[in-house]
């Protein structure tokens, strides 16, 4: 079970019975795979990849990262793991698509959903960044 007593208990106060409240527990875990398969896929291509970061040594309201590799695990509703950007790293301790864009190329037939590609994304980074940081592979996102 993912949600915590409180979350349960207001559950049951709503309505919802013990399946149905595992149901929903098993369908949160479902859906931070999904965030984090597609999390994998933005950083899977070559860079650049463009921030909103605040770095220390720069003035800058956007950051160019020319590599960025991500290795992110999920384990119930949490989602973490390690992002890697210019030669250093940071903890990842949660993430999450904020747009998407559908896939170019093609007639799509009406019957198949398009494939939507993350062209945004904001991950919650840990020690020494403290921080929510949105990426970008197109500065003009941000």
């Amino acid at each position: 079970m993912h949600f915590d007593r409180r979350t349960q208990r207001a559950l049951r106060e709503a309505g919802l019975d013990a399946n149905a409240i595992a149901d929903a527990s098993d369908r949160v875990a479902e859906l931070v795979a999904e965030d984090a398969d597609r999390l994998r896929e933005f950083f899977a291509a070559d860079g650049p990849y463009h921030s909103d970061m605040e770095l220390a040594h720069s003035t800058a309201e956007t950051q160019e990262h020319p590599t960025a590799d991500v290795d992110v695990f999920t384990h119930g509703s949490d989602l973490r793991g390690y992002l890697s950007l210019d030669g250093w790293g940071v903890p990842i301790e949660g993430g999450r698509v904020l747009r998407t864009a559908a896939a170019e190329g093609g007639d799509v037939d009406e019957s198949e959903a398009a494939t939507e590609t993350p062209v945004l994304v904001e991950l919650s980074l840990g020690e020494t960044i403290h921080d929510r940081v949105r990426f970008a592979r197109d500065p003009e996102e941000l």
